[in-house]
């Protein structure tokens, strides 16, 4: 087993799908995640060399420590794209959670949380073929909670920190995640263990730090649009001080992520389109923003739409 770095800070940036790019990884990071990760990608697909996926993986030296977050159900394909990635990320993590139908129809994702003996298999080969950190992040199970036996298995297997999700598969993103089960596991590993499940304030973070346990805590669905959470959250558990942005600071980070994309070579309309979105969600009037937004045909007609919002 590989050590898990010491992270400079409890709160971890969660892999989310069309929204953890490199430029959105960056913006957190200079906020004060201590822990970035790309969106999930095919373990599959890299070790087959699509260009495509590839490109999702593009890294800088400046967001590090990073992760790269893998799904697939086969352990010769998660091998040979984690061996391949090893050099450009410092942690590989698994993903043994996530309820996309399009994923758990591969039998990837929160799917394999049927399959014990695979799971047992993939952590154990992959963790043994490569020279930094293997972690997982998994559900507290797929329609029941069968966590503990599951994270225990990593753990014997190699896996360097455990995420928990406290919802089980068919949960989705419904209904309240159980944070009694991170506490549990916290309790019976003795590697890291990473909460996650309905953080959206520095308040919550601070709840489950303290009901659970757990070493740090992952953010995802309240990041999107607001990389400053990071910075807020830091600063309610040193402090217990609330602080926010407004509507012209965020506005100003939605046009520092659009120059970091442009920077890396990953900016598009309809990428500029939804985070414009994102980033003036909650503020009053977007929701009128948002219907002039959707016939915006160029990124200057966004710009004369944010500047007049």
């Amino acid at each position: 087993m590989k050590k898990f770095p010491k992270l400079k800070s409890k709160i971890i940036l969660a892999p989310m799908h069309d929204t953890t790019n490199l430029a959105f990884r960056l913006m957190c990071k200079e906020y004060g995640a201590a822990l970035v990760s790309t969106e999930l990608l095919s373990a599959n697909a890299i070790a087959k060399n699509n260009k495509a996926v590839l490109r999702l993986a593009v890294t800088d030296k400046s967001e590090k420590p990073n992760v790269i977050q893998l799904f697939s159900q086969n352990t010769s394909m998660l091998v040979k794209a984690a061996k391949r990635l090893e050099k450009d990320f410092d942690i590989i993590d698994f993903n043994i959670g996530c309820p996309s139908e399009r994923i758990m129809q591969q039998g990837s994702g929160g799917a394999l949380l049927r399959r014990k003996n695979k799971i047992k298999e993939i952590v154990k080969k992959v963790s043994s073929a490569i020279k930094i950190p293997f972690t997982v992040k998994m559900r507290v199970g797929f329609d029941r909670d069968n966590s503990l036996e599951i994270a225990k298995i990593c753990e014997e297997q190699g896996a360097s920190a455990i995420t928990i999700h406290a919802r089980t598969v068919l949960q989705g993103y419904s209904g309240h995640s159980d944070w009694e089960i991170i506490k549990k596991i916290k309790q019976n590993l003795k590697i890291p263990v990473i909460g996650n499940g309905d953080i959206w304030n520095g308040a919550d973070a601070k709840k489950m730090l303290e009901e659970t346990g757990c070493d740090y805590v992952m953010v995802g669905r309240a990041a999107i649009g607001n990389p400053f959470i990071f910075k807020a959250i830091n600063h309610f558990l040193e402090t217990g001080e609330v602080i926010t942005q407004n509507k012209d600071e965020r506005i100003s980070d939605y046009f520092e992520y659009i120059k970091l994309a442009k920077k890396f070579k990953i900016f598009n309309l309809f990428d500029a389109k939804t985070k414009a979105q994102e980033f003036t969600k909650g503020f009053e009037g977007s929701s009128k923003f948002r219907k002039e937004l959707n016939t915006a045909k160029s990124f200057g007609v966004i710009k004369k739409l944010l500047q007049e919002f």
